[in-house]
C-alpha cells in the first residue's frame, strides 16, 4: 500500500513518477527507447535511431549512461515522467540525487546475468525511499536466458532489502526492450510495451499533492540554457510554481536571498515546453535562482522550509590534478589551462557532479580531486580534455580513514563473467592481488562466474587486465561493501618504461633502438622531450634512450639498407589503461590532442639521486 496521505493532500491521478534502475548494460536506455517511440513522439518521417537519451558524445562512444536524465510519455490520458539512470558503480551519485523525485521504480534485470552488484545497490536506495518496485526481466530473447532462475534471485534480493511488506508484492514483467515488447505471461509473446504500461498506471502510486500549500521543491539537478541560463530540476513536493513567483533558496546555512521564478519549463517527451504554472506532484525546471545547488530547497518567500538534503555516498579514490609543466606545455591547449582555470573549471564541475569531491594540494597548481572509481574520474578528466584544457593527473589512490583509532580502507565485492577457458588465468590474477574469492557459479552454457572480496587499493587497474586476459569477452563489476581494517596485499611489480633521455622529433632510426628493447608507444615524427615515457620495457627498470638518434651521413652508400628498417606499431593506451599503469613517480599528461606520460622528475640524473637518497634513507 502507499504511503498514508497527510490532511490536505491529494493524489494526482493523471501523473505518474517513474525512475529506471538496473545494473549496467542492462537494457535501461534501450527500453526507454522503445517507450518514447511507442508513445507516438516522433513524426512518421523522423530518424531516431537509437540510444536516443544518451546523447552525449562519451555515452555514446562508451556504451553506457553517465548522467541521469528526464523525460515523459503519455498513455490513456496520464503522463508518466521517466527518469533514465546511470547503471554503473562509479555513476551511484547520479542515482541517489533523482530517485527522490520517482514514486515508484521499474528494476530491470538481465535474464541471462540475473541481479549484479550494482543491481543489489539501486535496489536498497529505492526501498529505503519507499519506492513501489516493478520487476522488469528484460532480454528473454538471448540464446543463455534463464528468466525463472532471474525471477527466483530477484525475488531472494527483494526479500533481503525490503522495509515495507507491501514493497514485496511487485508485480513482474517480461520484456524485449530491443524489439519494444512486454508480457506478464512467457507462454504468451508480446507485441508491445503496452502490458508494462499498464503495470505503471495500476502499481506505482500517483504523487501526493498538496497545490494550495506554499510552495516547496527539492532541487535533484542543475542545467543551463542559453536563454534562461542557470535551471534547477526537481519535483514540486507542496504548493504551485509559476513564473514571476518570490521565492528564497534554503541551503545548509539557511534561508538566502529573495529571488524570482522566470520560467517554469516541464519535460514533454525530449522537449521542455513552458508553462504557465506547474503543481506539486509535477517534474519541472525554474529558472531565475542564479545562487541555487544541488540538494537546496526553492520555497516560498513566506514560508521558507527546507525539506531533508540529498545524502550522497563518499567517495573511495582520489587523484591529483595539476597545471601542465612539461616542455610541450602550451601547445596543444585551446583554453587558457593556468591553476586560476583550473580551479574555475573544477568548481563549475561540483555544481552538477555532486559525486565528486575538490580540495587544494600541496602547492598552488595541485588539486586533490575525489571521485567514487576510476570511471567517474577518466570521464571528468576526458571531458575537459576534449573542452580545450590541458593538464597533468596523478595515478588515483585510495582513500584511507581512521575509525575507532584504526585505519581503514573501502572494500568491495568484485564479480566477473568469463568463459571456462580463462579461469586459472583470472584467478592468478586476482590471488596476485591479494582478492579472496567467496563464490564460483557454473552455467550450462560454458560461463563462469567468480564472486571476490578484495579491498579498492588491490583492484585498481584490474578492469582492463580482465579485458586484455579474455580476450574483451570478460564483464566485472564492483560493489562497495563499506569500510575494513587495512589489508596486507601481495607486493606487485610493474615492468619497467622506456624513456626519451634527449627532446626533439622521433625518428626511424632511433625506433629501432627502442623495439629492440620493448614496445614503443610513439610513431616516427612525435615531439618528445626529455622524461617523456616513449615505450614499455620488457623488463623491471627504466632504461633512457634517444629516440632522436640520426642517422650518420657518410661518403658510403648502399641501395638496400636503408629499406631494411621495419618498425613495429605503436601501442596505443587509452586514458584508463595510462591511468592504470602508472606508478607514484610519473604523471599522465592530458591535453586536447592527445596523452601522454611522463616522469615527475624529468631529468635521469636528477632522478638517480632522489632513488639513492630514498634507498639510503630506507637502509637508515
Amino acid at each position: 500500500m502507499p504511503p498514508p496521505i497527510q490532511p490536505g493532500e491529494s493524489r494526482r491521478a493523471d501523473l505518474r513518477n517513474v525512475a529506471i534502475i538496473a545494473h549496467v548494460d542492462h537494457g535501461k536506455t534501450t527500453l526507454v527507447d522503445a517507450l518514447l517511440k511507442q508513445s507516438h513522439v516522433f513524426a512518421a518521417h523522423e530518424q531516431v535511431g537509437e540510444l536516443i537519451m544518451d546523447s552525449n558524445d562519451l555515452e555514446r562512444e562508451k556504451g553506457i549512461t553517465i548522467l541521469a536524465k528526464t523525460t515523459s510519455v503519455r498513455y490513456k490520458s496520464v503522463k508518466v515522467n521517466i527518469i533514465d539512470t546511470p547503471g554503473h558503480a562509479d555513476f551511484g551519485g547520479e542515482v541517489e540525487r533523482v530517485l527522490g523525485m520517482a514514486d515508484g521504480c521499474l528494476l530491470l534485470v538481465d535474464a541471462a546475468e540475473g541481479p549484479m552488484p550494482q543491481t543489489r545497490v539501486v535496489l536498497r536506495q529505492a526501498l529505503a525511499l519507499g519506492l513501489q518496485p516493478i520487476i522488469v526481466v528484460n532480454k528473454i530473447d538471448r540464446a543463455n536466458a534463464r528468466p525463472a532462475e532471474t525471477v527466483e534471485a530477484t525475488h531472494d534480493l527483494l526479500l533481503e532489502l525490503a522495509r515495507e511488506a507491501w514493497q514485496l508484492d511487485a508485480p513482474i514483467l517480461y520484456t524485449d526492450a530491443r524489439e519494444g515488447t512486454a508480457t506478464a505471461d512467457l507462454t504468451h509473446a508480446g507485441v508491445t510495451l503496452e502490458p508494462l504500461l499498464d503495470a505503471i498506471l495500476e502499481h506505482v502510486p500517483p504523487p501526493l499533492a498538496d497545490p494550495d500549500g506554499p510552495l516547496q521543491m527539492l532541487v535533484s539537478n542543475l542545467d543551463h540554457d542559453n536563454w534562461s541560463g542557470r535551471l534547477a530540476l526537481g519535483k514540486i513536493q507542496r504548493g504551485t510554481a509559476h513564473p514571476g513567483q518570490s521565492v528564497v533558496c534554503v541551503t545548509a546555512e539557511g534561508a538566502g536571498k529573495l529571488e524570482r521564478i522566470n520560467t517554469v519549463l516541464t519535460v514533454e517527451a525530449l522537449q521542455r515546453l513552458s508553462v504557465e504554472s506547474a503543481s506539486a506532484g509535477e517534474i519541472v525546471y525554474l529558472s531565475g535562482m542564479q545562487s541555487v545547488a544541488i540538494g537546496d530547497t526553492v520555497a516560498d518567500a513566506d514560508a521558507p522550509e527546507a525539506l531533508p538534503r540529498l545524502e550522497i555516498g563518499e567517495p573511495t579514490l582520489r587523484m591529483q590534478f595539476s597545471v601542465n609543466q612539461s616542455p610541450l606545455a602550451g601547445r596543444e591547449a585551446t583554453v587558457s589551462s593556468t591553476s586560476r582555470q583550473l580551479r574555475a573549471r573544477l568548481q563549475r564541475e561540483l555544481l552538477t557532479n555532486v559525486a565528486l569531491r575538490v580540495e587544494d594540494g600541496p602547492t598552488a597548481d595541485i588539486f586533490d580531486v575525489s571521485g567514487r572509481g576510476e570511471l567517474h574520474l577518466a570521464i571528468l578528466i576526458e571531458t575537459m580534455r576534449r573542452e580545450g584544457y590541458e593538464f597533468e593527473v596523478s595515478r588515483p589512490a585510495v582513500i584511507t580513514k581512521e575509525i575507532d583509532g584504526e585505519r581503514v580502507e573501502p572494500v568491495e565485492d568484485c564479480v566477473i563473467d568469463c568463459s571456462a577457458e580463462v579461469v586459472g588465468a583470472i584467478t592468478d590474477a586476482l590471488g596476485s592481488r591479494g582478492a579472496k574469492m567467496t563464490a564460483m557459479r557454473t552455467d550450462a552454457g560454458g560461463g563462469v562466474r567468480l564472486t571476490y572480496h578484495a579491498p579498492t587499493r588491490a583492484l585498481i587497474g584490474l578492469r582492463s587486465q580482465i579485458l586484455t586476459l579474455t580476450r574483451g569477452t570478460g564483464v566485472m563489476a564492483t560493489r562497495l561493501l563499506g569500510w575494513e581494517r587495512t589489508w596486507a596485499l601481495p607486493t606487485t611489480m610493474r615492468t619497467g618504461v622506456l624513456t626519451a633521455s634527449q627532446p626533439g622529433t622521433a625518428v626511424a632510426y632511433g625506433l629501432v633502438t627502442l623495439q629492440e628493447r620493448g614496445q614503443p608507444l610513439i610513431a616516427p615524427g612525435t615531439a618528445v622531450y626529455e622524461g617523456m615515457v616513449v615505450g614499455l620495457n620488457r623488463r623491471p627498470g627504466d632504461i633512457h634512450l634517444n629516440v632522436t638518434k640520426q642517422k650518420q651521413k657518410t661518403n658510403i652508400r648502399s641501395s638496400t639498407e636503408d629499406m631494411t628498417i621495419r618498425l613495429v606499431p605503436p601501442r596505443k593506451m587509452s586514458l584508463e589503461e595510462c591511468l592504470d599503469f602508472i606508478i607514484d613517480d610519473e604523471l599522465v599528461e592530458v591535453t586536447p590532442l592527445g596523452i601522454r606520460m611522463r616522469k615527475r622528475v624529468l631529468n635521469a640524473d636528477e632522478r638517480n639521486k632522489l632513488r639513492k637518497r630514498a634507498m639510503a634513507g630506507e637502509v637508515g
